[in-house]
């Protein structure tokens, strides 16, 4: 039987409120502090505007050598232009974030819920991103239409993850698919997005879907931050996986 991989756990961006200040060891900065906990992080700034490949760099040089970061394509390219003439802002937004180095753990593309799957937009897309990088690429698309095995097939063919996420908007989305490189679940805060905490009996749920996942390590990301339960539920988390 193939070994279960004990699951990557942590939140997005590195916050970290007063009250829960007593999880975290000592470090010179919050991301630093922040590491001392939790094996990754998501970026989500790079969604609204731009790094300096220097800023990217000096994340790197924060954090311990196994940390991993994932990084968040920018809405220009996502929402603004559709994944249409984007060549140049992908060329500019991996310069950047490449200098995250060997940390760079992947990249997440978060759809807008009006872009509906025109398969040949995204796969010209994807090809885009393949001849640039071969970095892990998790999609979060937001569409009811991209839910569905043609779909699946699509993105599999392109070595694309799909992430599970919750709140769903549909029943399959709460469930990872595409390719299996990476298994990547996003969760937002339900019933609240960005505010809800979440309770016991879904941690447990999604800690029983982490025991079923084998091969390389799937990533879970918290991004209820809104009033900083992301900490406290990736804390517990990463307690009830500890022995899987």
């Amino acid at each position: 039987m193939p070994a279960i991989v004990r699951p990557l756990i942590g939140c997005a961006g590195w916050s970290i409120p007063s009250r829960y200040a007593d999880l975290f060891g000592p470090g010179d900065s919050m991301l630093a502090r922040y590491a001392t906990r939790f094996p990754v992080v998501e970026i989500n700034s790079s969604f609204y505007r731009p790094h300096k490949p220097a800023t990217y760099e000096r994340w790197a040089a924060t954090v311990p050598p196994a940390f991993r970061f994932s990084v968040k394509l920018p809405r220009t390219i996502s929402h603004d232009s559709g994944l249409v003439g984007v060549g140049s802002l992908l060329d500019r937004f991996l310069d950047e974030s490449l200098g995250l180095g060997a940390k760079l753990g992947g990249l997440l593309l978060q759809l807008p819920p009006s872009l509906a799957l025109d398969p040949r937009r995204a796969a010209s897309f994807f090809r885009a991103l393949r001849r640039r990088t071969a970095v892990p690429l998790v999609c979060e698309p937001r569409h009811a239409s991209w839910f569905t095995a043609p779909a699946d097939a699509l993105l599999l063919r392109h070595d694309v993850a799909r992430a599970g996420v919750d709140p769903a908007r549909v029943p399959s989305a709460a469930h990872p698919g595409g390719a299996s490189c990476w298994r990547y679940w996003r969760w937002h805060g339900s019933p609240r997005m960005y505010y809800s905490d979440y309770g016991e009996t879904a941690l447990v749920g999604l800690a029983d879907q982490m025991g079923a996942v084998a091969a390389s390590p799937p990533w879970v990301i918290f991004d209820n931050t809104a009033h900083g339960f992301a900490v406290a539920n990736a804390a517990r988390l990463q307690e009830l996986t500890a022995d899987a």
